[in-house]
């Protein structure tokens, strides 16, 4: 059986090193792992979505419509952007942070309201959660990726040491500790 994540936020928010911390895990554990990463003006802050599906046998790395298991966004607007690819039943993982696209700024365009209240209609399996918080006290601000890992780590069927291994692999030494800090606070948030 195949698993489909998909992992969204905007660029400069770690959405790719989170990838490739799941993907350095998957592939550790033995399954078929197919990984394609989109950059729309990524550099720009504009959206970045990368598909995760792995399994026995997998044939492509693009997730379609109504066929994400989980979708673990990094801010609101890309998280409703991107429900519609979200099976039924599946799970919504949602970084509380707000940051406002160009059109917004401009003025060109107003931040959709009750982004939360909507986005609970598609699914029973909902989390929200100020993972930026919960980065800061880990020790930097960037770690939001990771405390996201963290929470979408819960219900995944590896175990928090193969989780904490996956990223003492994937991220420089430097930064292992804040990293692994931050996992943590993710992976025992309720």
């Amino acid at each position: 059986m195949t698993k489909s994540i998909m992992i969204v936020g905007v660029g400069g928010q770690g959405t790719l090193l989170a990838s490739r911390i799941l993907g350095n895990l998957i592939v550790t554990k033995g399954y078929d792992l197919k990984v394609s990463e989109v950059h729309g003006m990524a550099q720009r802050g504009g959206s970045v979505v990368t598909y995760v599906r792995f399994g026995e046998k997998v044939h492509s790395p693009i997730v379609t419509m109504g066929e994400a298991d989980i979708i673990l966004a990094f801010e609101q607007l890309e998280a409703y952007r991107w429900v519609p690819y979200l099976k039924e039943n599946g799970k919504m993982i949602m970084n509380s942070q707000r940051m406002e696209p160009m059109p917004v700024i401009t003025g060109a365009a107003e931040y959709p309201a009750d982004i939360s209240a909507k986005l609970k209609k598609y699914t029973d399996s909902f989390i929200e959660l100020d993972a930026l918080k919960l980065a800061v006290e880990a020790g930097n601000a960037k770690a939001v990726n990771v405390v996201l890992i963290g929470v979408m780590a819960q219900d995944m069927e590896f175990s928090e040491e193969e989780w904490t291994e996956a990223i003492k692999k994937t991220v420089p030494e430097k930064f292992v500790d804040i990293n692994i800090k931050a996992f943590q606070a993710g992976y025992h948030h309720k």
